[in-house]
């Protein structure tokens, strides 16, 4: 049995098959952990949802702002352009069985054999993995509960812009989800930063300082694996795996195999997907 991390796919089902050729997947003994991001901006978002629901318990996905977007779209029932790479989902004839296995996705994912946690963007300065979890599964029955579709009507914004655990409702709800699943910089004073999405090299703004740089409460001997800064160069950094190689952009889409005892890297191309 081998465990691959997959990097966001934002919708290129056909970088995806040509990686599961590479890494020589066998879909009755490996495992396969997505995160996040399996839809939007590119051609084939229906197809990547439905496969990765098809592989049912031997596939994990976390949610990703990208997978919100599209509930929050579906169950507030807002109109998309037909020319929206989300439109075929929501137009799609088994629309709300995606929806609702899609709505049931955990937050994060850890598994402590591999040691590894897994999640879209980030985690939080002061939570240790217990916090997080815990953190995780407030939003998860929020998201699986009787309120979900209140919730998408309340979930965006960049409100509270700092994680304190005295938050309460909808800004405790929406400080978790944006933690998950959109961090990326804090400000020197520990507030987010939403709007910078360069990498750390390329990024102009001072006093910005990249979420996995601040001192952490997670022990050092935990592996967390992340997307969602497709500007970051996929790779290791400390304790921390980047693996979104920014496919739907014309980068790579990246496995990152973390069962062995040394972690192994597998990629593929993918801008002739895109012409």
């Amino acid at each position: 049995m081998a465990v691959y991390v997959i990097g966001d796919l934002q919708g290129c089902y056909s970088p995806l098959c040509r990686l599961l050729e590479k890494i020589q997947y066998d879909q009755t003994r490996d495992i396969l952990w997505f995160c996040g991001d399996l839809v939007n901006r590119g051609p084939e978002s229906l197809a990547s949802l439905r496969f990765v629901r098809s592989l049912g318990d031997r596939a994990i996905t976390v949610l990703g702002n990208h997978d919100l977007h599209l509930l929050a779209l579906h169950y507030t029932r807002q109109e998309v352009d037909k020319t929206d790479s989300l439109a075929p989902i929501l137009s799609s004839s088994d629309c709300h069985e995606l929806m609702d296995w899609l709505r049931c996705r955990p937050l994060i994912h850890y598994e402590e054999e591999f040691n590894f946690l897994l999640v879209h963007a980030g985690i939080h300065s002061d939570w240790d993995l217990i916090k997080a979890q815990d953190c995780a599964v407030e939003m998860e029955k929020t998201l699986r509960g009787e309120n979900y579709r209140a919730y998408f009507a309340q979930m965006y914004g960049d409100q509270p812009d700092r994680w304190s655990d005295h938050l309460d409702g909808i800004e405790r709800l929406r400080c978790i989800t944006n933690v998950f699943t959109r961090l990326r910089f804090y400000t020197r004073d520990g507030r987010f930063e939403f709007n910078a999405k360069g990498s750390p090299r390329q990024h102009s703004e001072p006093g910005l300082v990249p979420w996995f740089e601040k001192n952490h409460r997670l022990k050092s001997s935990l592996r967390l694996a992340f997307g969602h800064w497709a500007t970051l160069t996929i790779g290791q950094y400390g304790q921390y795996f980047a693996v979104d190689g920014g496919c739907v952009w014309g980068g790579k889409l990246t496995a990152l195999r973390i069962d062995a005892p040394d972690v192994q890297w597998f990629s593929v191309d993918c801008a002739a997907d895109l012409q």
